[in-house]
């Protein structure tokens, strides 16, 4: 059984930072593929952020390039997402998942059959 817990969500002004940490258990954290989603009021869940297993590789939404940073601690069973200069079109919940073992970065949800309940993060203008 495999459970992700998210924490680090708040409320934050625009410009501000968040960092968002899941916690994992119940299988082989350290050799599975860990991404973000995000899913706003009235819209669907879309792709944030994922990294493979061992952190050798990375993606991004372009909306989110260079101000969201993913990482991982194998170690803690932990996956993060520093998310700066915020904007209030990014308020919304924000999903962990974990994708396949030794998988490579993915950007579609049907790879990630594991998730968080989500965290709420609100951007205020």
């Amino acid at each position: 059984q495999v459970q992700l817990v998210e924490s680090g969500g708040g409320l934050v002004q625009a410009g501000g930072s968040l960092r968002l940490s899941c916690a994992a258990s119940g299988r082989t954290f350290s050799s599975s593929l860990a991404g973000w989603f995000r899913q706003a009021p009235g819209k669907p869940r879309e792709f944030v952020a994922a990294i493979t297993w061992g952190g050798s590789s990375t993606a991004y939404a372009d909306s989110v390039k260079g101000r969201f940073t993913i990482s991982r601690d194998n170690a803690k069973n932990t996956v993060y997402l520093q998310m700066n200069s915020l904007k209030p079109e990014e308020t919304a919940v924000y999903y962990c998942a974990l994708g396949g073992r030794w998988g490579p970065v993915s950007r579609v949800e049907a790879d990630y059959p594991y998730w968080g309940q989500g965290t709420q993060v609100t951007v205020s203008s």
